[in-house]
Order: structure tokens, then C-alpha cells, then sequence
């Protein structure tokens, strides 16, 4: 496992350490875990724009998406 270091705003290091206690986590622990999950919402986001910005991909009136729904019923 690598090693990095950072710095921090004396407020976010009191906010991380208070996430740590509540989590009974160590420091580095909460900051893999949100590491790990601003990259997994990063990924998503990216795919995201990825097929808003694919011209081949259909854009769906909420509406009509909606009246279909309902009607499956």
C-alpha cells in the first residue's frame, strides 16, 4: 500500500477527526473511505456526461416516460 500525505485546513482536520471518533475510525481509515467513494461518484458522474454528451442516445420526455409507467399498471 502506498503512502501519501496532504495538508488540511485546521477546520477540516477537526471535522475528520471528529468523523473518525464517531466512525471509530482512524484518520487515515475515513480518508480512504471517502477517497474511495468521491471516485466511485466520480466514475458515475463521468459515464454520466459521457452518454448526455452521445448524440446517438435518445433524450426521454419525462412525461411521456411517466404516462408509460402509469399505464403498466
Amino acid at each position: 500500500m502506498v503512502q501519501i500525505t496532504t495538508r488540511l485546513s485546521d477546520e477540516l482536520l477537526e471535522t475528520l477527526d471528529n468523523a473518525a471518533s464517531a466512525l471509530k475510525r482512524s484518520r487515515a481509515g475515513v480518508v480512504r473511505l471517502a477517497v474511495e467513494r468521491y471516485l466511485e461518484d466520480y466514475e458515475d458522474l463521468s459515464l454520466a456526461v459521457a452518454r448526455l454528451q452521445d448524440p446517438t442516445d435518445p433524450v426521454l420526455d419525462w412525461d411521456d416516460v411517466k404516462r408509460a409507467l402509469l399505464a403498466q399498471d
